[in-house]
């Protein structure tokens, strides 16, 4: 959220997420507010590098341009000291000389020159090669040039490039002279007096520059580099494209306004596979580990500050190797040890649940979309009045209408997802049916625990969760606006009393805080919801297989807006690329006119050979891809690199099966007669480079094991000094067999059996310290490989 923001008046605002100057995301607009609130998540891959995260407070505009009012901008070297809370920060003025991204390729060399009458000068060479990742010009890719000029205390001489057209990597391959001293008997009188001593304070500056044509040009960066460096070498670099030395120096930083962010960002080096065969092997078999407090596992989590942490790579490393389930049953039955009564079952914030709710999000992402979101839809974009509490009630509003639309839409959710058993996902199922069974064997007297047990997790923390925070879920694109958000906390409400097991007694309902809503549930109290309940727990927690039906529904997978090249047209104009909506379903890839609407064309999925990367030199547009089916390739621009790189991940998951899927492809166009790659001149040869994803996959879940290992190795490594404390509690608690003296030290951890986890912990902290070795061996060749001023590890600020 953002507070205090100006003009001082209640104005429409809206915010985006920016890395350098291309805008990855953007919130919804917060109507007529001086400190809006947002409410909005966002999670992301970066697939590219970067220099600034930004965030960029808009005025939103309906006849003029949208008005930036300020920005947060942090340096991607600064986020690791804003990760994991939250902070107010002050907005600061959006200054055109500050806005930059990208870099350039020089090379330079002083030579020295003997002239006609044998006399020596020097003479400056600045061959301006190339620039990489310039921005995006109001959505379009820039018409850029570049100024070089030789800057000193007397002298200011400049030279320019050409044009280049609608590219964000323009080729230049231009080279500048320029006189740098002359020789004691050059007699001509020249513009400059040049000392001998002034080449000490010379410099060379590479300005770049989008080409405005009618309008002012827009400064895009530069870099400086003194000419006493090259000491009559050649020197060749790649650079980071820089702001002004005067941008962003307005006094004015103090009546903006300030923004509330909450980030968590994280960085790995993720190594070869084999480095982490020891602490993958170690985490693995934490499930056969007795007792569970013991395992590799169980300790990452008892170390960690927030068991969120350990949580999210723990449950996606175990899931890819297929023994989440016995660890959670593991976990499950330490928690249940605890719990005393039946009625409290699951409810707290443990690891056991705690990985239960991460396996929801991550396995049951595609069950929560096919059964709620066309529900979830129409509440959003046709919303009834269903407001039920007097105080709340505004005038005119007919507490009965109220009551029977609200009535709707809780029929309509709850018999969506009674009927959903046979979408509900294998995995979960086998869950769900590890937890009724262990809630039975605790409290055997309890003829509902083994209800509740799997109803606390399927109806309260998974799709009630869902129906309040439906844009958390993918089910939105946005927060919902207040009205709606408060329809749809009443819904959650009533789901969530709906499925808790035995709730629709007299006296749970005399329970109720809000009699308002102890009136609304006495409409409820019907058998047949109590058995639809009783049937759904049943169907999915059970272990037999669930055959679908033919005529179930595809999943919908991911849609949005992006441009597509018109198929067998000429290359002529912007016509050439037409905005339509794209449907991305586990049956077909379409896109339409609108959104809406009926398919202009549709791609059966296992139609599609290769999903692939586009390069930009094809059409002189960033962020394309294509689609490889049994016509032309289909080729889309997506609106920036995320936005990319998640189409392409999506449509390879669920294409990866495809029988028919290439091994080879083109990354350019063919164009003119010729690929662009390879200049092959028949249109349906082989492809010239290795798909980047030709191996069948037999998971729908795309999970990288290596990288969830390195994630808890990192997290072993940041809590070191726990692993130490919680070793020294074991080695005191095994040595002093008599009451805990200092309990203190290690109250907090959970050890039932000080000698095993004592190994446990002794083997971690080995296996830690030769991946440390292994890091240590990784950067230093990685140093050495990317030499300082190479592409992949460019100079940043002015070189001395």
């Amino acid at each position: 959220d953002a507070k205090h923001l100006v003009p001082n008046k209640m104005r429409d605002f809206f915010c985006t997420i920016n890395l350098d100057q291309e805008e990855v995301f953007r919130t919804q607009v917060v109507e007529k507010s001086l400190s809006p609130y947002f409410g909005e998540e966002f999670y992301f891959e970066i697939p590219r590098t970067f220099q600034w995260l930004s965030f960029y407070i808009y005025d939103k505009s309906v006849l003029q341009k949208d008005l930036r009012i300020g920005k947060v901008s942090i340096k991607k070297e600064d986020l690791c000291n804003y990760t994991g809370k939250e902070n107010w920060f002050m907005l600061q003025p959006v200054d055109s000389n500050s806005e930059v991204q990208g870099k350039v390729h020089l090379e330079l060399k002083l030579n020295e020159l003997i002239t006609d009458n044998g006399s020596v000068c020097q003479q400056l060479v600045v061959h301006i090669k190339e620039c990489h990742g310039l921005p995006l010009i109001n959505g379009q890719n820039c018409d850029p040039y570049a100024t070089v000029s030789l800057v000193g205390p007397s002298r200011n001489d400049q030279k320019k490039t050409k044009v280049k057209k609608k590219t964000s990597n323009p080729q230049f391959n231009e080279t500048f002279y320029f006189e740098v001293t002359r020789s004691s008997s050059y007699t001509k009188k020249s513009q400059f007096q040049v000392e001998e001593e002034d080449i000490e304070k010379l410099e060379v500056r590479v300005d770049l520059w989008n080409n405005g044509n009618l309008v002012q040009d827009v400064f895009l960066g530069e870099i400086k580099v003194p000419v006493k460096v090259l000491r009559n070498d050649s020197f060749q670099a790649w650079y980071l494209l820089q702001p002004r030395e005067n941008g962003n120096k307005s006094s004015k930083t103090d009546d903006l306004g300030s923004l509330r962010l909450n980030i968590c960002y994280t960085e790995d080096s993720v190594l070869p596979s084999e480095y982490y065969t020891s602490l993958r092997n170690l985490l693995l078999k934490s499930s056969d580990v007795q007792p569970i407090s013991a395992s590799a596992a169980y300790i990452l989590s008892e170390v960690c500050r927030d068991k969120y942490d350990a949580v999210l790579p723990l449950v996606r490393l175990l899931l890819h190797h297929h023994k989440l389930v016995p660890f959670v049953a593991a976990v499950a039955e330490l928690d249940l040890k605890d719990t005393q009564e039946a009625n409290t079952i699951f409810r707290g914030n443990t690891l056991a649940t705690r990985c239960v709710d991460e396996m929801m999000k991550i396995v049951g992402k595609h069950y929560l979309k096919v059964t709620l979101k066309p529900v979830i839809d129409e509440i959003c974009e046709s919303p009834k009045p269903c407001e039920i509490d007097p105080i709340r009630l505004r005038e005119g509003d007919n507490v009965e209408i109220n009551m029977d639309n609200l009535r709707y839409y809780v029929d309509k959710v709850f018999r969506e997802i009674v009927q959903s058993s046979i979408s509900c996902p294998t995995l979960m199922c086998d869950v769900f049916y590890s937890l009724r069974h262990l809630a039975a064997k605790r409290f055997p007297n309890d003829p509902h625990v083994q209800y509740s047990a799997v109803s606390s997790f399927v109806f309260l923390r998974f799709f009630a969760v869902a129906v309040v925070s439906p844009h958390t879920f993918h089910l939105r694109p946005h927060h919902p606006d207040a009205q709606t958000s408060r329809t749809l906390t009443l819904i959650s409400k009533a789901i969530q009393t709906l499925g808790s097991w035995g709730s629709l007694t007299k006296s749970k309902l005399s329970s109720f805080k809000e009699t308002f809503m102890c009136e609304f549930f006495k409409t409820f109290q019907e058998e047949k919801f109590t058995e639809s309940v009783k049937k759904f727990l049943d169907d999915v927690s059970s272990t037999e297989s669930k055959e679908p039906s033919g005529l179930s529904e595809p999943v919908h997978l991911k849609e949005g807006e992006m441009y597509k090249r018109a198929q067998g047209r000429t290359r002529i104009g912007k016509k050439n690329f037409k905005k339509r909506w794209f449907c991305l379903t586990s049956r077909e890839f379409t896109y339409h006119k609108q959104q809406d609407k009926e398919p202009i064309f549709t791609i059966p999925i296992k139609n599609i050979l290769a999903v692939e990367k586009l390069d930009e030199s094809s059409f002189n547009k960033k962020n394309m891809f294509q689609v490889l089916h049994g016509e032309k390739p289909l080729y889309i621009q997506a609106n920036n690199c995320v936005e990319a790189s998640e189409w392409i991940e999506a449509l390879c998951r669920v294409t990866r099966c495809n029988q028919k899927r290439l091994s080879f492809y083109h990354p350019s166009a063919f164009l003119n007669g010729n690929w662009l790659c390879c200049k092959a001149t028949i249109e349906n040869t082989v492809g010239c480079a290795r798909c980047t994803a030709d191996v069948p996959a037999d998971t729908q879940i795309e999970i990288d094991g290596d990288r969830e290992t390195e994630r808890i190795y990192s997290l072993f490594t940041i809590n070191r000094s726990k692993l130490q404390k919680l070793e020294e509690a074991c080695g005191s608690i095994a040595v002093y067999q008599g009451p805990r003296k200092e309990p203190d030290d290690y109250s907090n951890f959970t050890i039932e059996d000080s000698v095993a986890t004592f190994h446990t912990l002794q083997q971690i902290i080995d296996t830690v310290e030769k991946l440390n070795e292994s890091h240590e061996k990784y950067q230093k060749k990685r140093s050495s490989s990317a030499k300082y001023g190479s592409e992949e590890n460019p100079i940043v600020g002015k070189v001395s």
